[in-house]
């Protein structure tokens, strides 16, 4: 057995790890981002804030990265995943505190916290290329991914069940959010991932470059900026949904399912995308799923019955899939070990900064540029546009770089 062998069987465990993390704590995103808007227009005195709950747990997402991943990289991944599964338990029991009592900073501050686990759980990908051959490593990141395909069953699902479960409504869903926190974290014992520099003395560390340095590398800064688009897009939509979903005469559970069909569509293409990736390169993916975003928005402008809202969340989705593991993969082949925790930071500071944005303009969007559920739907939609000229000019950018080594 050669040592790739031996370095993938270690991989795939951890993988296997990850996989089911993703399906258990993952869950609690999209039950958030169902409610997360609705809960908001209840205690909101301004409509044009309903999103702010949302928007605060990418805040605290951004806000955790830049901390997260260095004091992962020294106290290791298993560290940071515990510390991410605590907060989104204390952020959802917060918040459940906030609904009980009306009060809307409660229900942000519970949301913030919520961002740290959102944070660490952006970290999952990047745990499952620690151990894996260079061959594997898209792969890993692809399953690890693929993980949020039974989240995206379970979260909408059992959010239809909790619910109602109060008086207070959405009350059960964050007590939910908080069990599936406490239940899913005890899966980190089974890692078996790198301890981090301070359990490594006899290791000398090799400085890696600055991030000035960092930022002038053209497949960093253009990973950077389709994986930004990808997920800020996503966001600004799906934040939206179940405010234009319920405003356009629909009910909660069908806001519930359209989310559910969303969320598989974000995950399933995952068993292959690693493979389309190792084929065709990862340009041309990231390309796709630039150009399903755009079609997305053309279905959404299209109208607004269920059918509408339903093929365009799952190209939404489907979008996203290509265009963030793409722009993962990128960007994991664009720096040495020694940068992974700068690299990292730096990269899920950024993303998530633009997330931030794009979550509180949905809701400004949304309810405020227009005077009807529709108008407001199309601007959101329309938002799209001039971040899609950014992105994909930034990879026609890149392809027409002369290839460097890392």
């Amino acid at each position: 057995m050669t040592a790739t062998d031996i370095n993938d069987t270690r991989a795939k465990r951890n993988v296997a790890v990850l996989v089911l993390a993703q399906a258990i704590l993952g869950a609690q995103l999209p039950m958030i981002f169902v409610i997360g808007g609705l809960a908001g227009s209840q205690l909101a005195t301004n409509p044009c804030l309903a999103t702010l709950p949302i928007s605060f747990i990418v805040f605290g997402s951004m806000t955790t990265a830049p901390w997260i991943s260095p004091l992962m990289q020294r106290n290791g991944r298993r560290f940071g995943f515990f510390l991410g599964a605590f907060a989104g338990a204390a952020g959802a029991l917060v918040a459940a505190y906030g609904l009980y009592t009306s009060s809307f900073f409660m229900l942000l501050a519970g949301s913030y916290l919520t961002g740290i686990y959102m944070s660490a759980q952006g970290f999952y990908r990047f745990a499952a290329t620690d151990t894996a051959s260079e061959a594997f490593r898209p792969k890993a990141i692809s399953y690890v991914m693929a993980g949020g395909l039974l989240s995206a069953i379970v979260g909408p699902q059992l959010n239809k069940l909790v619910q109602d479960a109060f008086i207070v409504p959405f009350l059960g869903t964050y007590v939910a959010i908080a069990v599936l926190n406490l239940v899913g974290m005890l899966l980190f014992f089974f890692l078996d991932l790198p301890k981090g520099s301070k359990a490594q003395p006899e290791k000398v560390e090799v400085a890696g470059r600055s991030r000035r340095d960092l930022l002038r590398e053209p497949r960093i800064i253009v990973a950077m900026i389709c994986g930004m688009v990808s997920y800020a897009l996503m966001n600004l939509v799906m934040t939206s949904t179940p405010l234009a979903v319920v405003g356009c005469g629909f009910t909660t559970n069908n806001a519930n399912d359209i989310v559910s069909a969303h969320v598989l569509a974000m995950f399933a293409p995952s068993f292959f995308t690693g493979h389309l990736i190792a084929r065709f390169g990862v340009e041309k993916i990231v390309a796709t799923g630039l150009a399903i975003l755009a079609f997305a928005g053309v279905v959404a402008l299209s109208g607004v019955t269920l059918a509408n809202f339903y093929i365009a969340l799952i190209l939404l989705g489907l979008g996203w899939n290509f265009g963030f593991i793409g722009a993962t993969t990128m960007l994991a082949g664009a720096h040495r070990p020694e940068e992974r925790g700068v690299v990292q930071g730096m990269n899920d500071m950024v993303v998530f900064g633009m997330v931030t944005v794009a979550s509180l303009a949905s809701g400004g969007l949304m309810n405020c540029s227009g005077g009807t559920a529709v108008e407001g739907w199309n601007a959101v939609n329309l938002a799209m546009v001039p971040f899609l000229v950014l992105a994909g000019g930034s990879l026609i950018w890149l392809v027409r770089q002369p290839k460097m080594a890392v």
